[in-house]
């Protein structure tokens, strides 16, 4: 699992196996027992377990600008 960014206890990161076809560019955060996950652009959440709304909220503004971030290491990962 390919970490792209931590901030603080939360970490933003690939699975390695992301399915066949592989789905669009897309980001796992997780921290402490919760997990959710957005698609990169535009910063949408798909799912979530376990965090606020308040959290997910901060979750997508992160996405949102380090998308470039994670779109570059997501090509760099999968090719």
């Amino acid at each position: 699992m390919p970490v792209v960014l931590r901030r603080g206890a939360l970490r933003f990161f690939f699975y390695s196996n992301e399915g066949d076809p592989r789905e669009a560019v897309h980001v796992h955060v997780r921290r402490a027992g919760a997990e959710a996950k957005f698609w990169v652009r535009p910063a949408v959440l798909a799912w979530s377990e376990g965090f606020d709304a308040r959290t997910l909220r901060e979750l997508a503004a992160i996405v949102e600008d380090e998308a470039a971030t994670i779109e570059r290491a997501w090509h760099e990962h999968f090719g």
